[in-house]
């Protein structure tokens, strides 16, 4: 029998590496299209309007927003995630457009319904895409966001959102009490059933920039949201943001931005054991695109690199604007 030097060793991790088959089957984690919710961006006009800062990404309008809901049911996809583009003519210092009834998003949710009813619709509850001033609340004159009026003016944009037949309504302002308030409201409204996914731990990040692009709300910023977003240096007060939401009533919680907080999404996910969403966001995919598209890295594989990442921190969702064209390679 050959004889080895001792210090040979009798494990040989590579042989669980040698062939894909194997690594297939050995692999700890996996990624399917039923883990992305694709991130849409609806505008109030016609056809396709690209986002010159989001490569590959455009502004729908409600039509191509339904046809967008019939592509992510061939693809598998089971979740949409819809964010407006309010032009400076829906805006006002209030945000009162997000109240309406029939405005943009209720519009765009009814059209999508029709056309997929077996696709999850999820929207966004905040009022930065409405308002003058760039802000998810009011704004006083001394430059404060008062926390309870602005929780008001939330329940209101929730319920509308409810009645046009999102299923889901994730409240992305990070007001104090908001999720418990719009328990509240959906309950004494009837709508019991009514799914509440928390932006529980959202940052106040520099990631955030093309989609304020997208949203219209980027030039109209004043000042910032430091006041009621987190701190990035925190990560404590994530897990007591998220024992708060989940105490007022949220189903499932988010973690944003993603891959810079890898650490938050895993201590979220374990700590909880509750849905836990990653939402990668638009500075994320804008740095993948922009280097692909100069040759530097291999986009494909790092788009899929980057969304595997989250299951292996501990996400049950990824909100990405690469859900379309992830779920294709995953086909």
């Amino acid at each position: 029998m050959t004889q080895f030097p001792q210090s040979f060793p009798a494990t040989r991790m590579r042989r669980l590496r040698q062939s894909p088959w194997i690594r297939s089957l050995v692999a700890e984690n996996t990624l399917t299209p039923a883990d992305l919710v694709w991130a849409v961006f609806v505008h109030d006009g016609e056809g396709r309007v690209p986002v010159g800062s989001l490569p590959g990404i455009d502004r729908l309008s409600v039509k191509e927003a339904a046809l967008a809901a019939k592509r992510a049911s061939e693809l598998g996809i089971p979740a949409i995630a819809l964010f407006p583009y309010i032009g400076p003519e829906g805006k006002d210092e209030t945000g009162s457009g997000a109240l309406n009834p029939d405005g943009l998003v209720p519009r765009a949710l009814r059209a999508m319904k029709d056309a997929a009813p077996e696709i999850g619709l999820i929207t966004d509850v905040a009022l930065d895409a409405y308002t003058t001033h760039g802000h998810d609340g009011l704004l006083d004159a001394d430059g404060t966001i008062p926390n309870d009026a602005t929780v008001e003016k939330l329940c209101i944009q929730a319920l509308a959102h409810a009645a046009a037949g999102a299923d889901i309504v994730a409240p992305s302002d990070m007001m104090d009490g908001r999720i418990g308030a719009i328990r509240q409201a959906f309950d004494d409204e009837g709508f019991t059933n009514m799914m509440i996914l928390a932006y529980a731990a959202k940052y106040a990040s520099g990631f955030y920039g093309p989609y304020r692009d997208a949203i219209g709300s980027a030039k109209s910023l004043k000042g910032d949201k430091k006041t009621y977003q987190q701190d990035p240096a925190n990560s404590e007060e994530a897990l007591r943001e998220v024992a708060l939401d989940l105490a007022e009533g949220a189903d499932m919680v988010m973690v944003k931005p993603g891959l810079p907080y890898l650490d938050i999404v895993h201590r979220v996910a374990t700590t909880f054991g509750v849905p836990t969403l990653a939402y990668q966001v638009s500075g994320e995919y804008a740095q993948i695109k922009a280097a692909a598209q100069n040759g530097w890295i291999d986009g494909d594989r790092v788009m899929m690199e980057s969304l595997m990442c989250f299951k292996r921190a501990g996400a049950s969702g990824i909100i990405t604007y690469f859900a379309e064209e992830a779920a294709e390679v995953l086909q």
